[in-house]
C-alpha cells in the first residue's frame, strides 16, 4: 500500500514531527527540545510543557512538511501519540492531529508511545525480524516485552516503582548535577571507580523479570548524606558514586534482559527508550547476547529518545494493517489522550 503518514509526538517535553513514505521511507523529521525551559526547575513542569507544545507544534509541522517535499493533499493519515504521558502535553498533540486530519479529510491515528519505541529499531537499514524481546528503558518506563509480531505484545516484567531513567535523573540531582541528569551522570561515571561502593542489584536474584530501582536510589542517597556530613563529598567521590550507581543499574538491566530472552526462547533483543542510548548498557548487552548466541539491536541515538519518526512509522504500520483488514478509519476522528495505557491494549 502506497501511503504517506505525518507523525506528531508531544507526550512529555519534546515537540517532534516526521513524515514517513511507504516506498521512500523517512522523508523528514524535526524536533524541538524543552530542556532549556525546564532546566531551572530541575525537572519537567507539565503546564510549561503543554504551553510550549502549543507554541511550537504548528510551525514544526509546516517546517517538516516543507523539508519532506510533501503537500497536505498527499498525506494518507496523521498519526499522533495518544499516551501514555503527561495528559496536557498529549492533548496538545492529539487535538492538533485530529484538527489537521479533519481539515485534510484523512484519518487521525492514535499511537501508543511505548509501541512506537519498541518498533523504532525497524527504521534502521538492517532491522531485526520478529519475534524478539524488547527492553524499553526511559524516564517514565522500564519494561521487558515479548514481541511476537506487529500488534502482538506480551509484557513480561516492568518496574514496581521508579523507572531506570527516573532513577538516573534523581540520583544525578543528589550528586548536584545539572538537568537533564541521566546523561550528565553517565559522563561523570567515566571518571569514577564504582568498585568503591557495594550498591545492591535490585531484584536480580529474585525470580521473574520485574524491576525495582527505589532501593538503589536510597542507597546512593545514604552514601551522599554520610559523605556530606563528614565533609568528604568531593568531585572524585561524586564520580565514584555515579559509576557505582550506573554499574548497578546496568547489571540489573542486563541480567533481567538476558533472563527474559532465555525464558522466551528468543535469539534477538532490542533496546529502546532514552536510557537505551547509554554506552555502557549497549556494550554489556552486546557482550551478554553474544555469549548466548544472540544479537542485540537498537535505534540510532536520536531515535532512542522521544521523536516523531517512530510515531509516523508506527502510524504507517497501523494504516497498512487496517487496509488489509478493510477497516480504514474515517477522516478526522475522536481525540484520544490517556496518561496511562497498558501496552497490551495497544
Amino acid at each position: 500500500m502506497q501511503s504517506v503518514v505525518l507523525g506528531i509526538e508531544t507526550s512529555c517535553d519534546e515537540t517532534a514531527v516526521a513524515v514517513y513514505h511507504a516506498e521512500r521511507g523517512l522523508l523528514a523529521h524535526r524536533l524541538h527540545s524543552q530542556i532549556a525551559l525546564h532546566a531551572g526547575y530541575g525537572g519537567v513542569v507539565p503546564e510549561l510543557a503543554s504551553r510550549d507544545h502549543i507554541r511550537k507544534l504548528l510551525p514544526l509541522v509546516d517546517a517538516t512538511l516543507t523539508a519532506s517535499g510533501i503537500r497536505p493533499g498527499q498525506l494518507s493519515a496523521v498519526a499522533y501519540t495518544a499516551g501514555p504521558g503527561l495528559i496536557g502535553a498529549l492533548l496538545v498533540g492529539a487535538t492538533m492531529a485530529v484538527g489537521l486530519a479533519t481539515a485534510w479529510n484523512i484519518p487521525a491515528l492514535p499511537i501508543h508511545h511505548m509501541e512506537a519505541h519498541l518498533l523504532a529499531t525497524l527504521l534502521e537499514d538492517d532491522p531485526p525480524a520478529f519475534p524478539f524481546v524488547a527492553l524499553l528503558v526511559s524516564g517514565g518506563h522500564t519494561m521487558l516485552v515479548d514481541v511476537q509480531g506487529f500488534g502482538r505484545y506480551e509484557v513480561l516484567g516492568q518496574t514496581l516503582d521508579d523507572a531506570a531513567g527516573e532513577a538516573f535523573d534523581k540520583t544525578a540531582k543528589l550528586l548536584g548535577l545539572p538537568y537533564p541528569g541521566g546523561p550528565e551522570l553517565a559522563a561523570l561515571a567515566e571518571f569514577g571507580d564504582g568498585a568503591r561502593f557495594a550498591f545492591p542489584r535490585p531484584m536480580l536474584r529474585h525470580p521473574g523479570v520485574d524491576f525495582s530501582f527505589s532501593g538503589l536510589k536510597t542507597a546512593v542517597m545514604l552514601r551522599v548524606r554520610e559523605a556530606e556530613a563528614a565533609g568528604r563529598l568531593d568531585d572524585a567521590m561524586r564520580a565514584d558514586l555515579a559509576d557505582g550507581f550506573q554499574q548497578a543499574v546496568v547489571d540489573t538491566l542486563v541480567g533481567k534482559a538476558v533472563r527474559a530472552v532465555k525464558q522466551q526462547g528468543r535469539q534477538r533483543l532490542i533496546i529502546a527508550g532514552g536510557v537505551g542510548a547509554n554506552r555502557l548498557l549497549r556494550e554489556r548487552l552486546r557482550t551478554a547476547m553474544t555469549e548466548i548466541g544472540g544479537t542485540v539491536h537498537y535505534p540510532r541515538a536520536e531515535f532512542c529518545t522521544d521523536n516523531g519518526a517512530m510515531i509516523a512509522f508506527t502510524g504507517w504500520l497501523h494504516l497498512q494493517a487496517a487496509a488489509a483488514r478493510g477497516t480504514l478509519a474515517p477522516p478526522g476522528g475522536t481525540v484520544h489522550a490517556r496518561a496511562r495505557w497498558n501496552l497490551q491494549e495497544a
